[in-house]
């Protein structure tokens, strides 16, 4: 059976071959995002492989199962970016990978509020230059500051839990509670009482049409003058706009980004010697106090591992013709 992976870097090649010595798949790579353009790419395989900022509306469906693929394997946990209803009605099962190494996310979001308020990522590129000024670095003990987590599942709690180590006190909104976040001291609270009592706001739910924008100007406008902002979840959660105002009029003190909404023209690629054309990413680069990774939350080798594994797994499982739990298609 032959698979064809869209989005493709090196690094999705070493993994997938290597899990690929439990199957023996036909795997083929290509670097080029998979839109309603280059779903003809894939004629010849029944599976395709696409990731998270990948294009599958109708017209790529139809072009994919026109071009007789069958299975749509997603090597990420969100689908947002998928029509779900106009699979089913092409006969495409889309299967994904619903969690993996939610630590590897959590450890992410660690990493970004440390380098953030402690400025080590400044400190690093002064020091290179023998600049040692402390000038600019001041940052604040998260020892008894309150953290506010939307959305406690895998990820959230995972992020509970190694916040819970350095002793802040942590506060959660989820429209489903989860006893291991309370287990470990968290409180849940509604979410105008989160943003008016967060020190630090960290985002860790899916995207969906009722919270596209979570974060706006409304929204902003309820939380403590200062507060630090960081999204390791999904880009349209926030509206850039609204932060980068927020951001001028020091409402919005530190911000990280792993996601950003339009990163699909952006991330995963190397644009160091080209212009880069989006406005409001470049205006949110001139911030002193903002932190864009490119959305790189996942990317360690355990998550790689599991991400391979399973997406395999879930193939073969869908050409067995068994039942397989991570099928989307299966439950409309």
């Amino acid at each position: 059976m032959r698979i064809y992976f869209y989005s493709a870097q090196k690094y999705d090649q070493t993994f997938f071959e290597q899990a690929n010595t439990a199957h023996g798949f036909d795997l083929a790579f290509t670097e080029s995002p998979l839109n309603a353009d280059t779903a003809r790419l894939a004629s010849g395989a029944e599976v395709i492989c696409a990731f998270v900022n990948d294009t599958l509306d109708a017209a790529c469906l139809q072009a994919l199962a026109d071009a007789g693929v069958r299975t749509v394997a997603l090597r990420c946990a969100g689908f947002n970016h998928v029509d779900l209803a106009e699979a089913k009605r092409q006969g495409l099962a889309v299967v994904s990978v619903p969690a993996y190494s939610p630590e590897a996310v959590a450890e992410h979001t660690l990493a970004l509020i440390l380098t953030l308020n402690r400025n080590t990522h400044r400190a690093y590129a002064r020091v290179r230059e023998g600049d040692f000024n402390l000038k600019g670095l001041l940052g604040f003990n998260l020892n008894g500051r309150t953290v506010g987590l939307i959305g406690t599942g895998r990820i959230g709690v995972a992020t509970a839990r190694v916040l819970y180590g350095l002793g802040v006190s942590l506060i959660g909104y989820d429209v489903h509670e989860n006893p291991a976040f309370t287990a470990l001291g968290g409180r849940y609270v509604e979410l105008d009482d989160l943003y008016a009592q967060a020190d630090i706001i960290s985002l860790h739910c899916p995207l969906t049409e009722s919270n596209h924008y979570l974060i706006n100007a409304a929204s902003i406008a309820r939380m403590k003058d200062g507060v630090m902002l960081v999204n390791t979840s999904r880009g349209g959660l926030v509206d850039t706009e609204a932060v980068i105002e927020a951001l001028k009029s020091k409402k919005v003190g530190h911000l990280a980004l792993d996601v950003y909404e339009q990163e699909s023209d952006v991330f995963f690629r190397d644009l160091s010697d080209e212009i880069l054309a989006d406005d409001v990413l470049s205006r949110l680069l001139t911030f002193p106090n903002v932190l864009i990774t490119g959305h790189q939350g996942f990317f360690t080798q355990e998550a790689m591992t599991q991400i391979a594994e399973v997406t395999l797994s879930n193939v073969a499982t869908v050409a067995r013709g068994e039942v397989c739990d991570n099928e989307l298609t299966r439950l409309l």
